[in-house]
């Protein structure tokens, strides 16, 4: 099995009891910008988590579920393996194949249609975020 590993940004959660089910690799603390477009925070807690294949799913929906709602429902999660990519947003899951360019389209247009900014959804070429 393959373990997925992304980030989880604590202040997304409305609840932070599911940090306790994934294992935290490392944690940054971002200062808040206006390009964040969350000023209502003043700071952002990234997580990068590691999750194990046979648990992904579960996790998965349960993020869903926890994703704040009070400010528009602007918030994802996601983590990766080597072959598939979960992007979680708040009642909704894409679990897309990594070499599917159309997946990955589908899911930043939703992104964006939540009001997510066009450069926090740029899941796709390979290297994410956390990554570099």
């Amino acid at each position: 099995m393959k373990n997925y590993q992304g980030v989880i940004i604590e202040e997304s959660l409305e609840s932070k009891d599911i940090l306790k089910k994934v294992k935290i690799v490392s944690t940054k603390v971002e200062q808040i910008t206006d390009g964040h477009k969350t000023p209502w925070l003043s700071q952002w807690t990234l997580h990068i988590v590691e999750i194990p294949e046979s648990e992904a799913q579960t996790i998965a929906v349960e993020i869903s579920k926890l994703l704040d709602y009070a400010h528009g429902g602007s918030w994802y999660a996601d983590f990766k393996n080597e072959t598939h990519h979960y992007i979680i947003f708040r009642d909704k899951i894409f679990y897309i194949d990594r070499k599917s360019k159309e997946q990955y389209d589908e899911a930043r247009r939703y992104g964006i249609s939540l009001g997510i900014p066009e450069y926090q959804v740029d899941f796709h070429p390979e290297v994410a975020e956390w990554e570099r």
